[in-house]
């Protein structure tokens, strides 16, 4: 199923992603044990795994819906919404929690004006939390992109993000 919905830069058409995809899912002789490879370039292809994008693997692996719904939903990495450019991930495992982690959180919010899991109006940057990201000496901890902060404060919020604008 094609949607109207545009692709991200550099790929192309709607036809053309769901070719390439279907592609790569020849070179996995569509087995169902490759859907989470699938999925990684579904998403890398169309920035998301909308619900026609499940759909297509499912019916091409010959997979339930439901199972791929739900390894789509398992894994962090995974995404059902477009994300920002930037993800802020905010450890939320013990030693970020009790160092401040929910400070951070809110001050996140109140700064980008969403909540977490959602992305800012501009597409700069998605809010997301995370079990553990291993930064536990420097708790309460973040990552945007592949930058990690540490002993972040609610005051240190506005300046760290300037740097991503």
């Amino acid at each position: 199923m094609v949607t109207t919905e545009s692709a991200p830069t550099g790929w192309g058409t709607e036809q053309a992603l769901f070719a390439a995809l279907d592609d790569y899912i020849d070179t996995h002789d569509a087995a169902p044990d490759s859907l989470i490879e699938v999925l990684h370039r579904a998403q890398e292809m169309f920035g998301y795994l909308r619900q026609d994008v499940l759909v297509h693997v499912a019916k091409r692996l010959s997979l339930p819906e439901a199972r791929v719904y739900g390894v789509a939903t398992f894994y962090h990495l995974f995404s059902l919404k477009p994300r920002g450019k930037y993800e802020i991930l905010v450890c939320m495992g013990t030693a970020c929690y009790v160092r401040g982690a929910e400070a951070l959180v809110n001050a996140l919010e109140k700064q980008l004006d969403v909540e977490m899991g959602d992305t800012t109006a501009d597409g700069l940057f998605t809010l997301s939390a995370a079990r553990c990201i291993g930064a536990c000496g420097i708790a309460p901890a973040m990552r945007i992109g592949n930058d990690v902060h540490g002993k972040v404060e609610s005051k240190h919020v506005r300046r760290i993000l300037r740097a991503y604008k």
